[in-house]
C-alpha cells in the first residue's frame, strides 16, 4: 500500500514538472516571438525611415538640377513621386544671393525633412549680376556712382551733373532711355555694355546696343555701336507677393504687439516672430535681437547708432522685417546677420511712395551687408554705402552717393562686373 502511494505521488510530481516545463517553454517561445516581431517592426521602421530620408534627398537633388538648368527659376512648391512615397519640395525666392530648398519625404505616415542653403559664392565666376530697378527706373544726382552692373525696367538718367555706372547698364522696354550718364570703365576686358532703346547725351566706355526704332546721340569710347532688332525684355521683381504674405503670416503666428515698439538709450530687446500693430523705433544705441521674422504695420526707424541683429539661431539663413509703412535707416544704423558668413538681414516695405522727398526706404549711412527691398516704391540712397542688395520699383541716388553691392539680379546679358557661382553651403536634416 505504501508503494502505491509513493508511485501516485511520483506521477503527480512528474505531471507537475511537465506542466511547468511546458509553461516555461511557452513563455520563452512567446518572449522570443515578441522579440522577433519587435525586431522586425524596428527593422521595418528603420527601412521605412531610411526610405523617407532618401525620398527627401531625391527632392533636394531634383530641385538642384532644376536650378542648375535655370538659375533664375522663380520660387515654387511641387511634389515628386519616388517609389511608393512622395517628396514635397519648396524652393524659396532668391534673397540676397541665397535660396533655401526644403524637401520633405513622406511614406505611410512617416516624414523626414532635409534643408539646403544654396547661395552665390564669389570664389569662382560663372555668371554676373547687377542692381535691379522696376518700371520707375533710376535717377542719379551729380557725382553719384553705382559700382557694378545695373538692370532697369525704366529709364536711367542723371538728374543733375554727371553720374556713373562703372560696369554695364541695361534698360528694358520700348521708349526707355539712358540719359546723361557715364557707363562703363575704359579698358575693361571684356568691354562694358549699354543696352537700351534710346541713348541720349551719355558717354559709353565700351559697346552700345540700341533698339531699331530708337536712336543714339551718345559718345562711344573703346567700343562699337550696334543696332539690335528687338526690344529688351523686362525682368520681374524677384520676390513674389505670395512670399511676402507668407512672411507676414509667419510673423503674425507669434502673436501681436499692440502699439509702437521702442528700444532706446542703449537698451537691448529680443523679439520675433511677431506682428507689431504700430511703429518700430530703435534709436540712441538701442539694439534689437531678431529671434524671428517681424511684420510691422507702421513705419520703421533705426537711427543714432541703433542696431538690428539676427539671433545666432538664424545660422546661415536670412532674417526678414516686413513693413507696410516707410523705412528710415540713418546716422550710424547697424543692420547685420547672425554672425555666420552668408547670413543677412532684409528690410522690406510694401509702401508705394516714389517721391524723393518721402521715399519708401531712405538709407543714409552705415548699412553694410543689409538687403533693402521696396516692391512698389522708391529706395533713396545717400553717402557711401556698401550693401548686400538694393531692389526697388525705383532707385534714387543723392549727390556724391557711392553704392557698392554684393549680390543682385543674375542676367545673361551682363558680361563683366561683379559675379559668382551657385554653391551648396549647407545640407542637413531639419526634422
Amino acid at each position: 500500500m505504501r508503494l502505491k502511494l509513493i508511485n501516485k505521488d511520483s506521477g503527480f510530481a512528474a505531471f507537475f514538472v511537465t506542466i511547468l516545463v511546458l509553461a516555461i517553454m511557452l513563455g520563452l517561445g512567446f518572449s522570443i516571438t515578441i522579440l522577433v516581431l519587435g525586431g522586425q517592426r524596428i527593422s521595418k521602421n528603420i527601412v521605412k525611415s531610411t526610405q523617407v530620408y532618401y525620398i527627401a534627398e531625391a527632392g533636394i537633388e531634383d530641385a538642384l538640377l532644376r536650378l542648375k538648368e535655370n538659375p533664375t527659376t522663380p520660387s515654387s512648391s511641387y511634389d515628386i513621386n519616388v517609389g511608393q512615397g512622395v517628396g514635397n519640395v519648396d524652393i524659396s525666392d532668391t534673397i540676397g544671393g541665397s535660396r533655401v530648398i526644403i524637401s520633405q519625404g513622406n511614406i505611410l505616415e512617416r516624414a523626414r525633412k532635409v534643408q539646403v542653403i544654396y547661395a552665390v559664392d564669389t570664389s569662382s565666376v560663372s555668371f554676373h549680376y547687377g542692381a535691379q530697378a522696376g518700371d520707375g527706373g533710376i535717377e542719379m544726382e551729380n557725382q553719384s556712382v553705382i559700382h557694378g552692373n545695373v538692370f532697369s525696367n525704366g529709364t536711367i538718367k542723371a538728374v543733375t551733373g554727371a553720374a556713373t555706372i562703372d560696369n554695364s547698364a541695361i534698360v528694358a522696354k520700348s521708349g526707355n532711355k539712358i540719359i546723361n550718364l557715364i557707363v562703363g570703365t575704359p579698358g575693361n576686358v571684356p568691354p562694358d555694355e549699354a543696352r537700351v532703346h534710346t541713348c541720349e547725351g551719355s558717354v559709353i566706355n565700351g559697346d552700345l546696343y540700341y533698339v531699331s526704332g530708337g536712336s543714339s546721340n551718345c559718345t562711344i569710347n573703346g567700343g562699337s555701336q550696334t543696332v539690335i532688332p528687338n526690344d529688351i525684355d523686362p525682368e520681374s521683381m524677384p520676390i513674389s507677393d505670395s512670399q511676402i504674405d507668407n512672411w507676414k503670416n509667419e510673423a503674425a503666428g507669434g502673436g501681436v504687439e499692440s502699439g509702437d515698439y521702442t528700444i532706446a538709450g542703449g537698451a537691448t530687446g529680443y523679439l520675433g516672430p511677431k506682428k507689431i500693430d504700430g511703429n518700430l523705433i530703435i534709436e540712441n544705441n538701442g539694439t534689437l535681437i531678431l529671434t524671428g521674422n517681424l511684420w510691422v504695420n507702421g513705419n520703421i526707424t533705426i537711427n543714432n547708432g541703433a542696431s538690428i541683429i539676427l539671433d545666432t539661431n538664424y545660422g546661415l539663413t536670412n532674417g526678414v522685417v516686413v513693413a507696410d509703412g516707410k523705412i528710415l535707416a540713418e546716422n550710424g544704423a547697424i543692420l547685420q546677420g547672425s554672425g555666420v558668413e552668408g547670413s543677412y538681414l532684409m528690410l522690406l516695405t510694401t509702401d508705394d511712395s516714389t517721391l524723393s522727398a518721402d521715399p519708401a526706404i531712405y538709407v543714409k549711412n552705415n548699412a553694410q551687408g543689409a538687403i533693402f527691398y521696396a516692391s512698389n516704391g522708391m529706395i533713396r540712397l545717400r553717402n557711401n554705402i556698401n550693401i548686400r542688395e538694393a531692389t526697388a520699383y525705383k532707385l534714387y541716388l543723392d549727390n556724391n552717393a557711392e553704392i557698392t553691392y554684393e549680390s543682385g539680379l543674375i542676367n545673361s546679358l551682363f558680361s563683366s562686373g561683379p559675379g559668382g557661382s551657385w554653391q551648396i553651403k549647407t545640407w542637413s536634416e531639419v526634422e
